[in-house]
Parts: structure tokens; C-alpha cells; sequence
């Protein structure tokens, strides 16, 4: 007869060490029963999963006509406000590269329709901000979101601090943000919707553009803030400034913009002299201190000059002295 009885082992029962002691352990195991959370925790919870179900719902009930979709962005890319800011432009290793800016991409969303987007701070810790870009069609269920990380400091020439105003975090997390949502954005556009809203933003950036000696000016002024000459804008549109065309008015536009944003520098798009250059180098360094200013001036005291050629003045005829001659003295 075989033996049922249970040989009691050596090794005790294991222990949850989340639950709480006063707790009763049923047959040699503990029962974890679960506990009732926090309820606005589950009130936040259920009104986001209801919010969600009601934006598909709704974007199923009204589909996008891509056809109204599509007049609605071109009417859009007709105004000049828009069409100034609709591309970027930097160089990157000796290549110029363009595409549509998150203005445009933020434009192109609200008129395509039915797409949610935006950024999400997730943490702060250490000086780090995790932080979310999404966007989301919620008539096709697609998703693109993309994580990243921002170091709250700002670097400058005199060393780097760590930034604790409220602004200032702001700012620096939604810097970093724009160009990984304009990223998502974009991923969900069809690619011939955005060129044909560029194409547009081209031709009413052509179609606006002021040619008169007055308009032509205030390109010129715009650009010698940055230390862009009239002899470098002509180098590089190999003609002479009066004569530029409309798209290269566009062009040298979309190349200020990136000097003015930090995007690039003046270098990468205009030659330089070599005196424009040593003295552009001197300036942006004297900002830290005078010494390299001081080093371009004495370099070019240094220098040999030139002698100066002198001249020998005319000597003037005198016309009494000829027509009344003195008599000889003997």
C-alpha cells in the first residue's frame, strides 16, 4: 500500500516581501490580495482611455477629403507670412541641405486633418529633461514618436551654466523638440503633399519679392548686419547685384535665416578675403577678450609700407617776368 502521507520538507514557505505583516498566510503561502489604487489615478486614467476612443471615433465618422485637404494647404502657402518661413537651409559638409521647416510641417498638419501632435515633458533629474515628440493620425491609428534627452545648460565662449529659470528650461526643451516633431509630423504626410506645399511657398516667395533699387537695398542692409558684402553676394551669383533674379533673392533669404539662427555661418556659404577673414576671426573672439584684435593690429603695424613717391609740384610760369623781362645787370 502505497504511502500518502506528505513528508513535510526542511525549507520554509517563500515570503512576498510586499505584503503587508499583519496579514494573515494561508496553508504555509502568502495570498497577495490585490488593494484598491488610488482613484483619481484611475479617474485620470479612464478619462484618457475614453478621450482617446472618442478622437477615433470621431476622425472614422469624418474622414479627411485630401482633395479639400490639399486646396486648403496651397491656399495657405499663399501667404507671404508663411511662405518666408517654410524652408531651412544650412551647409553640412560642403552640402547645402533644405526642407520644410515645422512651421510649414505644423501648417500642413492642421490642414491635412485629423492628426494630434506635440511635445511631452516626461522628467527632470540631474539636470536632464526626458522629454516625448509625437504625432498621431487617428483616422489610420499611426503613430511616430521619438524620445530624447536635453542637457539643461547653455554653453557660451566663457564656460557653461546650468539653467534653472522656468523660461529658460522651456525654451531649451521646445528647441530641441521642433525639429524631432517636425520629424514625426512629416513621417505621416504623404511626400508629394509637402513638396507641392514648398513648390507653392516658392512661387509666392518669387511672385512677392520687391526688385525695385528700394527693395534691393533692404535685401543689401539685412545682409551687412551679418557681415555679408555686396562684392561676396556678387562672387557667389556670378553677376553683378543689380541684377539678380527673383530666386536667388529667395535663396540669399533662406541663407540669412540659417546665419540668423545659428544654423550656419557666413563661411559656409560666402568667400572671404583673407584681411575680411582674419578680422571676422578677431571680432567673434574679442567678444572674450581683446588679445587676438590686438594681434591683427600689430601684425599689419609690422609690416613694411610702402614709401610714399613724392612728387614735384608744377612750377608756375610768370607771365609778367616773361612779357617784361628784367635787363641784364652788367
Amino acid at each position: 500500500m502505497a504511502n500518502t502521507d506528505v513528508v513535510e520538507s526542511g525549507f520554509s514557505a517563500p515570503v512576498n516581501p510586499f505584503r503587508p505583516t499583519n496579514k494573515p498566510q494561508v496553508s504555509g503561502v502568502e495570498i497577495s490580495v490585490p488593494q484598491a489604487g488610488n482613484p483619481i489615478a484611475g479617474q485620470e486614467q479612464a478619462r484618457a482611455i475614453a478621450e482617446v476612443q472618442a478622437a477615433m471615433v470621431v476622425a472614422r465618422m469624418n474622414p479627411r477629403d485630401p482633395i479639400r485637404s490639399m486646396d486648403l494647404i496651397l491656399n495657405e502657402c499663399t501667404r507671404n507670412s508663411l511662405a518666408s518661413t517654410a524652408t531651412y537651409s544650412y551647409r553640412r559638409g560642403g552640402t547645402e541641405i533644405t526642407g520644410p521647416s515645422i512651421r510649414l510641417a505644423e501648417v500642413i498638419a492642421q490642414k491635412w486633418g485629423n492628426i494630434q501632435y506635440g511635445i511631452r515633458e516626461l522628467s527632470q533629474k540631474d539636470g536632464v529633461s526626458s522629454a516625448l515628440a509625437y504625432a498621431w493620425d487617428v483616422e489610420t491609428n499611426t503613430r511616430r514618436e521619438v524620445q530624447f534627452h536635453v542637457q539643461l545648460k547653455r554653453d557660451t565662449k566663457r564656460g557653461s551654466y546650468a539653467l534653472t529659470d522656468g523660461r529658460d528650461i522651456y525654451e531649451a526643451v521646445a528647441n530641441f523638440g521642433a525639429r524631432r516633431l517636425r520629424s514625426c509630423i512629416l513621417s505621416l504626410i504623404p511626400g508629394d503633399v509637402v513638396e507641392a506645399a514648398v513648390q507653392q511657398c516658392q512661387n509666392t516667395l518669387r511672385a512677392n519679392v520687391d526688385m525695385t533699387p528700394e527693395g534691393l537695398n533692404k535685401v543689401l542692409a539685412a545682409a551687412q548686419k551679418y557681415g555679408v558684402t555686396k562684392a561676396m553676394i556678387e562672387k557667389r551669383i556670378q553677376c553683378r547685384f543689380e541684377s539678380i533674379r527673383p530666386a536667388q533673392i529667395v535663396s540669399l533669404g533662406n541663407i540669412l535665416r540659417s546665419i540668423r539662427e545659428g544654423a550656419s555661418n557666413v563661411s559656409d556659404w560666402f568667400e572671404q578675403e583673407e584681411a575680411a577673414k582674419e578680422e571676422t576671426k578677431a571680432i567673434a573672439e574679442s567678444k572674450g577678450g581683446n588679445e587676438s584684435l590686438k594681434k591683427i593690429l600689430k601684425k599689419k603695424k609690422s609690416e613694411p609700407q610702402p614709401e610714399p613717391v613724392q612728387t614735384v609740384p608744377p612750377v608756375e610760369e610768370n607771365v609778367e617776368a616773361m612779357m617784361y623781362p628784367e635787363p641784364d645787370q652788367e
